[in-house]
């Protein structure tokens, strides 16, 4: 397991697996996502784990996909059943992300165990594909979430599932206008399941996941199998895979428009929102 990634037993029944670049605000290169695999897989394969929390070092949980990073995928053994990744024109790309995006996304959402995000600081972008795809959600009071991508001319982050997390208009809006939502906004909204003080985050998780630990573990994993077959059945993963494709179409108009696979602009329409928003207080 790479550096960028720990993983922690507190307890027999409990694994935490620990986000580990703080120096990048823990924004997600190639090896950070196969770490987080490969540590996923190692609690699923310690039949004592029951519950499996996901936290990150640092001030902030995630600022998204490294866009300084390579994205290369040929020496690499796949994860998921994509291939292609050393075909011409758009295929590789498209590939690329299916593989180290939606393919894992989708995976770790079906995992066949509770999983709880435990989040302090900023979401940004693909920060909210590792914190969608689990259970539920404790966030500390300075939590905050936002997906800028559309600055980026896209229609958003790899995994879309916006429209069950923030309901249609709220959705658009951020969307639309790249503003946050705070840990107080998300969790009126159902997004978040628990706001707590931030000196109190990981205690208050750790909690909530020993309480869940008390359940029989099939149990556990036939209710959540119920409820993740029932956003299937109301179209999430069809609309992910829907979206995904709408992504790379953003891609390919970037890269005839820009020569790159999205618009390099906007990161300074990015920074632009960031100082607006600390100049308002």
């Amino acid at each position: 397991m790479a550096d960028t990634v720990r993983y922690e037993q507190p307890e027999p029944a409990i694994a935490r697996v620990v986000l580990a670049r703080p120096e990048k605000r823990n924004a997600q290169d190639r090896a950070l996502l196969h770490a987080l695999d490969d540590a996923y897989r190692r609690a699923l394969a310690d039949e004592r784990v029951r519950v499996i929390i996901l936290a990150a070092d640092g001030p902030d949980f995630s600022a998204g996909h490294d866009l300084d990073t390579d994205w290369s995928m040929a020496d690499v053994q796949p994860r998921t059943l994509t291939g292609g990744f050393g075909a011409p024109g758009a295929e590789s790309w498209f590939a690329t992300e299916e593989e180290l995006f939606t393919g894992l996304c989708l995976r770790w959402r079906d995992i066949p165990r509770p999983t709880i995000a435990e989040v302090r600081g900023r979401v940004i972008g693909a920060g909210l594909m590792l914190v969608w795809p689990c259970d539920l959600i404790v966030a500390a009071e300075d939590a905050s979430f936002v997906d800028p991508v559309v600055a980026f001319d896209m229609n958003g982050a790899e995994y879309f599932t916006h429209l069950w997390e923030l309901g249609a208009r709220r959705a658009k809006e951020m969307l639309f206008t790249g503003e946050r939502i705070s840990a107080q906004e998300a969790h009126a909204i159902g997004m978040v399941n628990r706001v707590v003080p931030g000196d109190r985050l990981e205690t208050a998780t750790l909690e909530l996941a020993r309480r869940i630990a008390t359940r029989p573990p099939f149990g556990l994993r036939l209710a959540k199998r119920a409820v993740n077959q029932g956003l299937d059945l109301q179209g999430q993963r069809s609309a992910v895979e829907a979206a995904f494709t709408t992504h790379h179409l953003g891609h390919a108009h970037n890269q005839r428009l820009h020569g790159g696979f999205v618009d390099p602009h906007g990161r300074a329409v990015i920074r632009d929102d960031a100082r607006a928003r600390t100049d308002r207080g």
